[in-house]
C-alpha cells in the first residue's frame, strides 16, 4: 500500500468521524402523537360537551357573586362615587385612539394575540415538556410576562383588548357610540391572531425541520 493510499484512509476514517460527531445523538423521550388543528370527531365525545357546561356554570357563578355585591347600590346615597372617572376613561370599553388609524389598531390587537398564543402554546406543548422536562419551568411565568407585554404595547393603541369576551361586556355595559363604532376590531383582531398563532406552531415549530435536517445530512454522507 502506498503512502497516498494511507493517507487517503485515515482522511476518510477522520471524515467518519467527524459525521458521527456531528450526527444527532438520540433522544431520551418519545414524542407525543401529533394534534390536529381541528379535531372534528371531538365534537362526538361527551368529555367536549362536559368542559363547555363546566365553564359555563363557573362563569354564571362568578358573575352571580359580582352581581350581589353591588345589587343594593339603590338604596346607596352615593350609587358611583367617581362618576366622572368612569365618563372620562369609557368605562373599561375598549375604543380606537384617535391618534392610531382603524389599521393600527387592528394590527395591534392581531400582534398581540399571536404572542400571547403562540407563548401558550410553547409553554404547554407536551413534546417541549418531554424534551425538556430536566429544565425547571413554570408555564404561567412566560404566559404572564407575555400579557404583562402586550398589555405595554397596546393600551396607548386600543386599551388592549385581546380578549372578545372581555371587550364585548364592557361595551355593553357602557353602551355609548364610539366602543360599538370600534367594536369589530375586537372580535377578528384576536380570532385573526389566535388562528395564525395556532397555524404557525403547528405547521412550522412542530414540522420536524430538524429531523428533516439531519435526514438530508445522513443522505449527503452516505
Amino acid at each position: 500500500m502506498t503512502s497516498q493510499e494511507v493517507a487517503a484512509k485515515e482522511e476518510g476514517a477522520s471524515g467518519g468521524e467527524d459525521y458521527h460527531d456531528h450526527a444527532p445523538a438520540a433522544k431520551d423521550y418519545r414524542d407525543p402523537p401529533p394534534v390536529p388543528l381541528i379535531d372534528l370527531p371531538e365534537l362526538g365525545q361527551w368529555s367536549f360537551y362536559r368542559a363547555i357546561i363546566a365553564e359555563f356554570i363557573a362563569t354564571l357563578l362568578f358573575l352571580y357573586i359580582t352581581v350581589l355585591t353591588i345589587i343594593g347600590h339603590n338604596s346607596q346615597p352615593d350609587p358611583c362615587a367617581r362618576e366622572s372617572y368612569y365618563t372620562r376613561y369609557g368605562g373599561g370599553a375598549n375604543t380606537i385612539n384617535p391618534a392610531y388609524s382603524t389599521g393600527t389598531g387592528l394590527g395591534a390587537e392581531i400582534i398581540g394575540t399571536f404572542v400571547l398564543v403562540y407563548t401558550v402554546f410553547s409553554a404547554t406543548d407536551p413534546k417541549r415538556n418531554a424534551r425538556d422536562s430536566h429544565v425547571p419551568v413554570l408555564a404561567p411565568l412566560p404566559i404572564g410576562f407575555a400579557v404583562f407585554i402586550v398589555h405595554l404595547a397596546t393600551i396607548p393603541i386600543t386599551g388592549t383588548g385581546i380578549n372578545p369576551a372581555r371587550s364585548f361586556g364592557a361595551a355593553v355595559i357602557f353602551n355609548e357610540e364610539k366602543p360599538w363604532d370600534d367594536h369589530w376590531i375586537f372580535w377578528v383582531g384576536p380570532f385573526v391572531g389566535a388562528a395564525a398563532a395556532a397555524f404557525f406552531y403547528q405547521k412550522v415549530m412542530r414540522a420536524g425541520t430538524n429531523n428533516a435536517f439531519w435526514s438530508f445530512s445522513n443522505k449527503g454522507g452516505s
